[in-house]
Formats: structure tokens, C-alpha cells, sequence
């Protein structure tokens, strides 16, 4: 049946035009249990947040331990154990520069944090002069004001913002990068030249350079190569332009490393962390800086106090979570086990060819098949669910984040759903 007017009113959606959604009533590893009787392999990872998959019984003891204990207290004049041990575990696992975390509770609001992070510190070192971004094209960071601005401006590729260009604070933006994983020397520094003109002519105005590390998620499934990013951020910081990398989607192993930041030897000044810090359980980002931006805000003056405070930051709940969810990911070497993910995917999309397909491309655990046109698309959903996949492929971008439990038998049906959709279209 097609048209929905129903209580809920669900993301990204045109409920004139949705058919009713499939209703999900259990969950077990990397399996959905419909009201229907149909069984789904989740291709998604639920948006590429259930690296455990589902139901996981250690995480599920963490949960109800913590909540028998202290399920929430505020952080403004409190603190907990779970906040302070998840702080530690951070830091001791990403850049050593990062040393200081801010608790939020989504990715969004984490990349709102580093926005306004950014802007305050130059206002505190006088120099409010210096409040603009720099973002790439076909760049997500979230749905809230701020993060939109610093969003995917184009019409001509996936964006959720167009209605709102109008609106939005003026952002500049460079050309997304456009040389692939990997690339030649002579790629990389036509684009590293085309950068390094806009922050010479705008770095006095530009409080930060904002970027998803090495694969854009929303915008297309873009992968570009570390030496790029590596260049453009020593170009930032030779002009004073702070670096902030949005691991929301990129962190925790979806392109290989444990952070995409990973990939290369510098590292951010502001990292984002979000969607699988928590393992899809729950709501959570952390938003890390170094001790001298940190110090930026280290005053006798209360006027240089950061100012901003989620209600459920810190939720000691979240955090239990979020430490469970990297111990484990530590113990069973997830990275071995992604390195697997990645050889197969890797075996099983990128011979493969097709008319209606432009390029197939994978890293880490993300597999992608573009297409020349997006209705080429239209009513994949339905043929996955017949075949036992969940998938929601958008724009003209077929996809697979699986969760890392994954058996092989399990990424085979995945990547032969994927493939047999343009198959039986012949």
C-alpha cells in the first residue's frame, strides 16, 4: 500500500509516496526478525552503527548492570565512573594529541560541539575575525543549523539540505576531492594546489577546515587518498586554520584502520566520534581536542568557558556502552576480522560489470555499487527483502556497511543480492 499518514512520522521519507515500512519485532546478530515471518540480514548495519550486530549478551549485561546502578545524572557540577573511564579509553586509542573529550548525544550535535569549539577559541585568543569554514563538496556532517551550513551545497549529487540553502550561514567550500584511494602524484597535487589557493586567499577569516577523513559517507561514498588529506592539513595548520575530522561514520573500522585519521601521521585538532561509538544501542558522540585548544578556554575568566551542555551527555548508560562496545571490539580483533570483510567484498563486487553500473569501489568494510542513473534503483528494497536482505540503497549509490560479526556465508548473500538485481534486469 502506498501513502502513510501514520503517527510516526519517519526520516527522509515522502509518506505520500512510502509504502509501510517493514516492522521489525526482534533482532539477533546480524539478523532482523520481521512481524511477517521474514528473516533479513541487516546489509547496514543499521546506518552503519551495529558493528556487533544485535543482541549482543555482553553489551546487553553492561546495559542492565549500569542501569540497575545509575542509569543517568546530569554532568554540569557531577561526574560518574563510566564518563571518566570511556575518557581514558578514548584518548589512550585515538591521536595521542587528542587529549580532552566533550560528551553529546548524537553525531550531529558532536559536530555542532567541534563548530562552535572552533569558533569561540579564536574568540578567545582575539581573534574573532577568524569564524568561517571550510568543507568539501558533497560533504555531510548531520541535520542541525550549524552543520548543514558546512553541508553538501550541490544539486547534482545526494544532498538532504537544498530546501534550506537559503537560510543556512554562507560556508565556502572546495572541490570534493576526486582522485580515488588511490592516485597519482600528479592528481593529488593538482587537488592539494586548488586548496592551498582558497586557504591563502580566505585563512584569515577561517576558524577551521571541516572534512569526513578519507571516505565521504552521504555524499556519494567518495574515497580519497591519504596523502591528499595529509598535504591539505599541514596546509592548515601552516596558516592557522584548525582541522576537524568527523569520524562519525568513518570511525570504529568502516574503512579498515580503527579511525580513518588512521590512514595517515597527523592528526586532527577537534575528532568526532558517534554512530558505532555505541554500538547502535544507544545515542552518544564524543567530541575530542588537544590540550592546546582545550587551553584555549582555560581562564580566570568565565566568558571563556565553553558554553554548551546536552542534557544526556555523559549518560552513564551511554557511556558503559560505548566502553563495552570497544573492549570487545579490542578483544575479538575486529581489525583482522574488517581486513576479511574487506577481501571478500572486494572479490565479490569490484570484477563486477554491468551496463547500469558505473563503479564498484570498496574499503574497509563498505562496499558500494554506483549506478549511471538513480531510478535504476527504484524497488531494490522489496527484491532484498525477497532475497533475505535489508538494504536502502539512496540516490544512485547501492551499498554495504555490514556489521563485523558477519559470518561469510552471511557477506556472500549481501554482495550475490547486490549483483543479482542488475543480473535479472538483462
Amino acid at each position: 500500500m502506498i501513502g502513510n499518514k501514520s503517527s510516526v512520522w519517519y526520516p527522509y521519507t515522502q509518506h505520500k509516496l512510502q509504502q509501510e515500512p517493514f516492522c521489525v519485532t526482534t533482532a539477533k546478530g546480524a539478523e532482523l526478525y520481521l512481524d511477517t515471518g521474514d528473516t533479513l540480514i541487516d546489509a547496514i548495519s543499521s546506518w552503519w552503527c551495529m558493528i556487533h550486530g544485535y543482541n549482543h549478551p555482553v553489551i546487553n549485561a553492561a546495559i542492565v548492570n549500569q542501569v540497575t546502578t545509575l542509569p543517568h545524572v546530569m554532568l554540569g557540577g557531577l561526574t560518574h565512573k563510566p564518563a571518566q573511564d570511556l575518557a581514558t579509553k578514548l584518548i589512550n586509542i585515538t591521536p595521542k594529541p587528542l587529549q580532552h573529550v566533550f560528551y553529546a548525544d548524537s553525531g550531529s550535535v558532536g559536530c555542532e560541539i567541534a563548530l562552535k569549539m572552533a569558533m569561540q577559541f579564536w574568540v578567545n585568543q582575539n581573534k574573532p575575525e577568524k569564524h568561517k569554514f571550510l568543507a568539501f563538496n558533497k560533504g555531510y556532517h548531520g541535520d542541525t543549523i550549524g552543520v548543514m551550513a558546512v553541508s553538501n551545497p550541490q544539486d547534482d549529487c545526494p544532498s538532504m539540505h537544498h530546501m534550506f540553502k537559503h537560510v543556512l550561514p554562507q560556508q565556502l567550500f572546495a572541490c570534493e576531492p576526486k582522485m580515488g584511494f588511490i592516485a597519482t602524484k600528479q592528481c593529488i597535487q593538482k587537488a592539494v594546489d586548488e586548496f592551498f589557493a582558497i586557504i591563502k586567499q580566505h585563512h584569515t577569516h577561517l576558524a577551521a577546515f571541516i572534512c569526513e577523513p578519507i571516505m565521504q559517507g552521504a555524499g556519494g561514498f567518495n574515497f580519497y587518498n591519504p596523502d591528499y588529506l595529509s598535504k591539505i592539513c599541514d596546509i592548515c595548520r601552516d596558516y592557522n586554520v584548525l582541522v576537524i575530522f568527523d569520524e562519525v561514520a568513518t570511525g570504529f573500522g568502516r574503512t579498515g584502520p580503527l579511525f580513518a585519521t588512521n590512514h595517515i601521521t597527523t592528526s586532527p585538532d577537534i575528532m568526532v566520534l558517534g554512530k558505532a561509538l555505541t554500538a547502535g544501542y544507544c545515542g552518544h558522540s564524543a567530541t575530542l581536542t588537544t590540550t592546546a585548544l582545550f587551553d584555549g578556554f582555560y581562564s580566570d575568566s568565565f566568558d571563556h568557558a565553553f558554553m554548551h551542555g546536552p542534557t544526556f551527555m555523559g549518560n552513564p548508560t551511554a557511556c558503559r556502552v560505548a566502553l563495552t562496545s570497544i573492549e570487545l571490539f579490542e578483544q575479538n580483533n575486529y581489525l583482522a576480522k574488517i581486513k576479511d570483510i574487506q577481501t571478500l567484498l572486494q572479490a565479490e563486487l569490484l570484477p563486477f560489470k554491468h551496463a547500469l553500473v558505473k563503479q564498484c569501489r570498496v574499503l574497509g568494510a563498505t562496499g558500494v555499487i554506483e549506478v549511471y542513473d538513480s531510478t535504476t534503483l527504484q524497488g531494490f528494497q522489496d527484491f532484498a527483502k525477497r532475497h533475505g536482505i535489508w538494504a536502502r540503497p539512496f540516490d544512485r549509490f547501492l551499498y554495504t556497511t555490514p556489521p563485523y560479526i558477519c559470518s561469510s556465508q552471511q557477506l556472500l548473500a549481501i554482495t550475490d543480492c547486490l549483483k543479482r538485481w542488475f543480473i535479472d534486469k538483462q
